[in-house]
């Protein structure tokens, strides 16, 4: 093992904004397997149909990259300064307040790639931020960057939950990290808090039933169940977090590009009345895209809805 080189690119990491770095073997997920097997046949992805694809390449990374002896996980802070939410308009996850977290991170992890092979010499590997079918919660606990809590999220202790995971699978041998024990304890208050009851028991989340999903990835109508239970969330939601009493370590992020780019002065009727050019202006760069204009009017549509 090449405890200089992992100490090297640990030290890289940081200089380029990650908060933490951790090392693990690339081998197979032998304990994730009947988890992961388990949660899709329970139905837990809803209609998130890739995420039944490729079962054998999210739990071996020599799949991904044949030769793979290093998967190195990564945390960037997402924080904001300020907090954009009010009882009167249409909520936000924290994640999106800025440019698209894909953009600004790869471009992050290729310079990050550069510098690795510019200082250790030739390297092969991918590099990953929420792309590919990558068992990214999975690698982070066993390169002890943080464990999984009761709401299936990446905690960490000194930071909490508002970060993004990224990683590099590398062909080149290093030091290990081990896995970080859970520090969870007694504590529900994720399943508690969640309005849709989306958390039936701990560490597992019915995908199918979280605002997340109703707000991006479903493509139909959001279903009547739900109407008075989505607390303003008009795109992705927070509440697991916001209650997780890791999250009082969250600290503001220092990423210019994470800065909100100009919906959180939208007024209330401005959120009323979206047009495509006012959605196409002020989510030009943002992951709220993903949701596509249709789709955006039709959750603002479903919050605007009583009995």
């Amino acid at each position: 093992m090449n405890r200089s080189n992992s100490s090297l690119i640990k030290q890289l990491a940081r200089e380029l904004g990650f908060s933490f770095c951790g090392v693990s073997k690339a081998e197979f997920l032998a304990e994730e397997a009947p988890r992961l097997e388990e949660w899709l046949q329970r139905g837990y992805q809803g209609k998130m149909g890739y995420l039944e694809n490729h079962f054998d390449k999210r739990l071996d990374p020599t799949k991904l990259v044949p030769g793979a002896k290093s998967v190195v996980s990564l945390v960037y802070n997402y924080f904001p300064k300020e907090i954009h939410e009010s009882a009167d308009k249409p909520k936000i996850a924290k994640y999106a307040y800025g440019q698209d977290y894909h953009f600004v991170i790869k471009d992050k992890l290729k310079e990050f790639m550069a510098q690795i092979q510019e200082e250790i010499g030739e390297v092969g590997g991918r590099v990953f931020v929420d792309s590919a079918p990558v068992h990214e919660r999975a690698w982070a606990v066993k390169s002890g960057i943080g464990w999984i809590g009761k709401n299936s999220l990446l905690l960490n202790r000194e930071m909490g939950s508002f970060f993004f995971l990224a990683e590099l699978i590398l062909d080149l041998e290093l030091e290990p990290d081990g896995p970080m024990k859970d520090y969870c304890g007694t504590c529900t208050a994720c399943q508690d808090a969640c309005p849709t009851g989306a958390i039936p028991e701990p560490y597992v989340v019915d995908g199918s039933r979280c605002i997340s999903y109703l707000t991006i990835e479903l493509k139909d109508e959001i279903p009547t169940e739900f109407k008075n239970k989505m607390e303003g969330w008009a795109f992705g939601c927070d509440i697991c977090q916001d209650v997780c009493p890791w999250n009082r370590f969250s600290k503001p992020h220092a990423e210019p590009q994470f800065k909100p780019q100009g919906w959180e002065e939208l007024s209330k009727q401005d959120w009323q009345e979206m047009t495509k050019e006012v959605f196409q202006k002020v989510f030009k760069k943002s992951a709220v895209k993903r949701t596509k204009f249709e789709g955006l009017v039709r959750n603002l549509k479903f919050l605007s809805q009583t009995d």
